[in-house]
């Protein structure tokens, strides 16, 4: 993988992507063949916003790949409370660390701090915008329990701010897919995202009523209707709660219907899909490590 940088998924080829896949299967199979080439590295976490998954798996891959981490921990607790500018503490950051994770609330904030330092910088979420690590996660998930070429899936619910949704489309534009859109009005994919998936020649179907396309679905990829990206409380409760996704809904799906949701949940998918057959959201997450341990090894080996 020629990167200097994940910022998005847009950056990466099909091939890329494959790369970085066939490499998290090594990973899966052998979490210790890495151990000795980045036994002194460190990796810096700079969460600006809450994270379970993605901050700690991307601890727990440095450290089962021989290094380290040093965490800027509450953003309450540092210099950014004083005014420092984002790019000066990266630019600190970077003198303590051979790569940066970042996460931030304002879109474009990876790209803009990857201008001012000269090691990987990783996007774990820019607010709307994008988040790469998660969607590589989505595709080896995929992979593993569906296919990629051929593919017809459903991606749900919050289309317009969920930057997870945003990097899966682009990533999914790569391989033979059928994407198949349902949200409300309010909340359908922003244009200049439909704009991409249409130049990339992309196969995309927007519609209103997941009835509709359920039971010609290989994949349903359920997302949370994030509260805190909405400029009001009376927007987000206009929308809150619309599709819901429970056993009796899945009564109408394929019987290897495949459901991922990119986590955390609220109440868009009922506890009882937990012990069906269809639930893949926690083994979706468990794949965070070996895809994050991948990307690492990949990114560490260019720099």
């Amino acid at each position: 993988m020629r990167q200097d940088h994940l910022l998005t998924t847009k950056q990466l080829s099909r091939g890329e992507i494959e790369a970085v896949l066939d490499r998290a299967a090594e990973m899966d199979a052998d979490p210790a063949a890495v151990r000795e080439r980045h036994a002194d590295e460190l990796l810096a976490l700079c969460f600006f916003e809450p994270s379970t998954r993605t901050k700690m798996s991307f601890e727990t891959a440095m450290k089962r790949m021989g290094g380290d981490v040093v965490d800027m921990g509450h953003v309450e607790s540092t210099s950014v409370e004083k005014g420092e500018s984002l790019a000066d503490t990266v630019r600190v950051v970077e003198g303590y660390a051979d790569a940066i994770v970042l996460r931030h609330p304002r879109k474009g904030a990876a790209k803009m701090a990857s201008e001012y330092v000269g090691v990987p910088v990783v996007n774990a979420g820019d607010g709307a915008g994008h988040h790469p690590s998660q969607t590589l996660l989505d595709l080896y998930t995929l992979r593993e329990n569906a296919r990629l070429d051929g593919l017809s899936i459903g991606i749900v619910g919050d289309l317009k701010y969920g930057r997870t949704v945003h990097s899966l489309a682009h990533a999914l534009a790569n391989f033979d897919v059928d994407q198949h859109f349902v949200s409300p009005e309010s909340l359908r994919l922003p244009r200049g995202v439909r704009y991409d998936l249409h130049e990339a020649g992309a196969s995309v179907q927007e519609h209103a009523d997941l009835s509709d396309v359920l039971p010609s679905l290989d994949a349903l990829y359920v997302t949370r209707i994030q509260r805190e990206r909405f400029p009001g409380e009376d927007e987000y409760r206009a929308v809150a709660g619309q599709y819901r996704i429970d056993e009796e809904t899945l009564a109408a799906a394929d019987d290897d219907l495949v459901v991922l949701h990119p986590l955390p949940r609220v109440d868009e998918i009922a506890p009882d899909v937990d012990r069906t057959d269809h639930a893949r959201y926690f083994q979706q997450a468990h794949n965070g490590v070996p895809v994050r341990m991948a990307l690492l090894d990949l990114l560490l080996e260019e720099s």
